[in-house]
C-alpha cells in the first residue's frame, strides 16, 4: 500500500501530460495544414473530424487492451510510438502533404486525407491512455465514479493548457516544428515513466 500513492501520481501526471500535448499537436497540425489547405472553416472541420475520429479508436482499444492485461506497459507502449511517430513528422510533413495535393487536389477528400496522415495515428495511440488508465487505477466499483472523474478531468484540464500555452506562448517563440519535437520528448519521457513502474507499484 507504501507505493499505492506513486503509482497514482504517475498515471496521473501522464493523463494531464498527454492531455496538453494531444491539444498542442491539433493546433500544431492546422499551422502543418494551413499552407497547402488555408486557415479556413473547411480545414478545421478536417483536423477536429479526425482527432474525434482518433481519440475514439484509442477510447475503444485502450478498454479492450487493458481488460486482458491491466499492466502499465498497455499505456506506455502506445504512448513511446506516438512519441516516435510525432518526431517523423517535421522531416516528412512538407513531402507528404504536396503528394496529396498532388493526388486529391484542395478538396474535401483531401483535407481529410492529410489530416488523417498527420492526426490519426498520434490521436489513435494517445486516446488509449484515458480509459486503461481508468481501469489501472480502480481498486474497487465504489471508487469507479470518482477515478474516472479524476482522469478525464485532469486530461480536459491538460487539453486547455496544451490549446492556450501552445498557441499563445511556443508557436510564437520557437515555432512548429521545434514544438512537435518538444512534444515527442514529452511523450517518450511520459513512456519511460510508465514503462518503468515496477508490478508492485500497481
Amino acid at each position: 500500500m507504501t507505493a499505492r500513492p506513486l503509482f497514482f501520481f504517475v498515471i496521473c501526471a501522464n493523463v494531464a501530460v498527454v492531455g496538453a500535448v494531444l491539444m498542442g499537436f491539433e493546433m500544431l497540425g492546422s499551422r502543418y495544414l494551413v499552407p497547402y489547405f488555408g486557415g479556413g472553416i473547411n480545414t478545421w472541420a478536417g483536423l477536429i473530424s479526425v482527432v474525434l475520429c482518433g481519440l475514439a479508436i484509442g477510447y475503444l482499444v485502450g478498454g479492450r487492451l487493458v481488460d486482458r492485461d491491466a499492466s502499465p506497459r498497455v499505456i506506455g507502449i502506445p504512448v513511446a510510438l506516438a512519441a516516435a511517430y510525432l518526431a517523423l513528422v517535421p522531416p516528412a510533413v512538407d513531402h507528404v502533404l504536396r503528394w496529396v495535393m498532388d493526388t486529391l487536389g484542395y478538396g474535401a477528400l483531401a483535407i481529410l486525407f492529410a489530416s488523417s496522415i498527420l492526426l490519426l495515428v498520434p490521436f489513435s495511440l494517445l486516446g488509449i491512455l484515458s480509459p486503461a488508465a481508468v481501469r489501472l487505477l480502480i481498486r474497487s466499483t465504489e471508487e469507479s465514479g470518482r477515478v474516472a472523474g479524476v482522469v478525464y478531468g485532469l486530461s480536459t484540464i491538460g487539453n486547455v493548457f496544451g490549446v492556450l500555452f501552445t498557441t499563445f506562448l511556443l508557436i510564437p517563440t520557437i515555432g512548429v516544428r521545434p514544438i512537435t519535437y518538444l512534444y515527442a520528448v514529452l511523450l517518450a519521457a511520459c513512456a519511460v515513466s510508465l514503462l518503468t513502474l515496477r508490478p508492485s507499484e500497481v
